[in-house]
């Protein structure tokens, strides 16, 4: 088994992004390795932070994914393409200068949270950014937005935020009932020199030299479908291998996990659960099958036949029969593996509360 350091640019990059339910790296860049040869293309249609389509783009395979949430797919973009160091530190230097003349006010409607998470200083320079960045379209902007939210929240000392997951946003309720009992104030940041610092630290390796990698925000269950109608017209070529992980039923919301990092993206400055099935726990079992169903589907249209399929899934009984049946249909004719990989420390629900036995996961291997 390989295992990718922090010493090169490809190892130093590939870990951007603390997201929840993320493939472990060396875990994706030993399966690109195990199951493709260099020049083959690999398809992941529930990217997240494109671990899979980095190890892909870093192996000399060409990698395409998909991902719904803008923060996962903004860490994916950002590393497989980075925009250059210079460039980004410039940027910053302009958005520190803009947020020391303006007077920024909290958000409306949200109580203490916003004051008690953020000093004044770092909160004008967060609103700043927000309204300035342009994340979708600039490479620049949306460089420094990623590398933003990496460290929007997370330990005390070593964020922008007062005491928090770096995983996952807590509660506004729950985080400001939480300082007030330990008395933890915000900490006064320099956001500039602390950004600074983390981006010489991310570019002091270099920046990834990949074959080709690409991700794509939208929705998998209409993007495979306008992929299979460019496979058709000879716009982008046939997949060896179908590399991913889909959402695990009833398990965890991952808009609303991530709303802080959301805000900062444009959203809403509170968790939102439940806005479409995509945006909640995945909990209903008949759009849950609908929604494998259509995306394993589209994506055998875009597999050549030979391709491999390689999906990770809960070892919970309906989500792994659920995946497995889906996937049989899907490609039939196939033979089967499967891997066990039960969980050998805590889990992240765990350091939520949730302490309920956890299975573990399972592979479903197609070849």
């Amino acid at each position: 088994m390989s295992s990718i350091g922090l010493q090169t640019a490809i190892g130093r990059w590939a870990g951007l992004g603390p997201y929840y339910a993320m493939f472990p790296v060396d875990f994706a860049f030993n399966v690109v390795a195990e199951f493709t040869r260099p020049g083959d293309a690999v398809l992941d249609p529930f990217a997240g932070r494109a671990s899979s389509i980095y190890a892909a783009g870093a192996c000399s395979r060409s990698g395409l994914g998909i991902e719904i949430n803008p923060v996962g797919w903004l860490y994916g973009r950002v590393k497989v393409s980075p925009a250059t160091r210079g460039r980004v530190l410039k940027r910053l230097e302009q958005l520190g200068e803009m947020a020391l003349s303006v007077d920024v006010q909290p958000p409306e409607d949200t109580g203490e949270f916003f004051t008690r998470c953020y000093s004044p200083r770092v909160l004008s320079f967060l609103t700043v950014c927000r309204d300035r960045l342009r994340w979708r379209e600039g490479k620049v902007d949306g460089t420094l937005m990623a590398i933003m939210l990496v460290y929007l929240h997370g330990k005390r000392s070593a964020s922008l935020s007062n005491q928090m997951r770096q995983g996952k946003a807590m509660s506004p309720d729950y985080s400001v009932r939480w300082w007030q009992e330990r008395g933890l104030e915000p900490p006064e940041v320099d956001p500039v020199e602390f950004l600074r610092q983390r981006i010489e630290w991310r570019y002091a390796k270099g920046t990834p030299k990949l074959s080709s990698a690409k991700v794509i925000l939208g929705d998998s269950r209409t993007e495979v479908q306008r992929l299979s109608r460019m496979l058709a017209d000879g716009r982008i070529r046939d997949f060896d291998l179908l590399f991913t992980s889909p959402p695990y039923c009833g398990v965890t919301n991952y808009h609303a996990d991530q709303w802080l990092r959301l805000w900062m993206l444009g959203g809403p400055p509170r968790p939102v659960s439940g806005d479409g099935f995509s945006r909640g726990r995945f909990c209903a079992r008949d759009q849950y099958l609908e929604l494998l169903t259509k995306v394993f589907g589209g994506c055998a249209e875009l597999l050549n036949r030979d391709a491999t399929i390689y999906v990770r899934t809960d070892a919970r009984p309906f989500t792994f029969e659920a995946t497995l049946d889906t996937l049989q249909t899907a490609f039939p004719g196939k033979s089967l593996a499967i891997r066990s990989r039960p969980y050998l420390r805590e889990t992240q629900t765990a350091l939520f509360g949730d302490n309920a036995h956890k299975p573990g996961e399972m592979d479903i291997i197609l070849t």
